[in-house]
């Protein structure tokens, strides 16, 4: 994730400060009725949605549908936001976790998310291959393994759950993970070493030593 503003302008702690006033401002604005203070904090951070949820899913179509939905599921959760000067937070939170509703079905490479191995500069190790056509290791899962990996991944808690799929399954860098789950970097390196040891944990029938 670039570290500039939706207009290409560099983001500076004034610029943060600057759009964190506004949002709590049109945060206020929408539940007093005024729909217009919504459609800026829309257009503030569609692009932003937008990307992110692409890198989730790799498909333009399911990705819009994903922050439609997200937008839609904010406006009507606004009342619920207890520090409006972090909705851009908490609106990437609610577009991670509807982007991956949508990966549900899609199958899971079990080698590649209980990997420890990572490369140079918190890169992860292991990159996905993204087809849709089935490998000779795909064929060999059953479809008891596949549901179970998904049944481990999805009851992981859920900065883990983001955390293991975006660093090790999508290959986002350490920074732009702990950019979109608003923590440091330490914390993600955490959280996804906690992920891999659960699933390990849960699925350790199925690894072999």
């Amino acid at each position: 994730m670039s570290n500039n503003t939706d207009d290409g302008q560099p983001v500076t702690a004034a610029t943060a400060t600057l759009e964190e006033t506004e949002d709590a401002r049109w945060v206020a604005d929408t539940l007093r009725g005024d729909l217009n203070a919504f459609d800026r904090l829309i257009e503030r951070y569609q692009r932003r949605a937008l990307s992110v949820s692409y890198r989730l899913l790799g498909n333009t179509d399911d990705a819009s549908d994903a922050c439609q939905e997200a937008f839609l599921r904010a406006y009507r959760s606004l009342d619920t936001l207890d520090t409006p000067q972090r909705f851009a937070a908490w609106l990437m939170r609610i577009v991670c976790n509807l982007s991956l509703n949508f990966r549900r079905s899609r199958r899971k490479n079990l080698t590649l998310v209980t990997d420890d191995g990572d490369g140079e500069n918190g890169e992860p190790a292991g990159r996905p291959v993204a087809s849709d056509e089935p490998t000779p290791s795909s064929n060999a899962v059953s479809a008891e393994l596949e549901g179970d990996i998904g049944r481990a991944i999805e009851a992981l808690q859920e900065k883990q759950r983001l955390a293991l799929i975006m660093f090790a399954v999508e290959g986002m860098p350490q920074k732009e993970v702990a950019e979109i789950l608003d923590m440091s970097v330490e914390a993600v390196k955490w959280n996804v070493f906690q992920a891999r040891k659960t699933l390990k944990e849960r699925l350790a029938e199925y690894i072999a030593e």
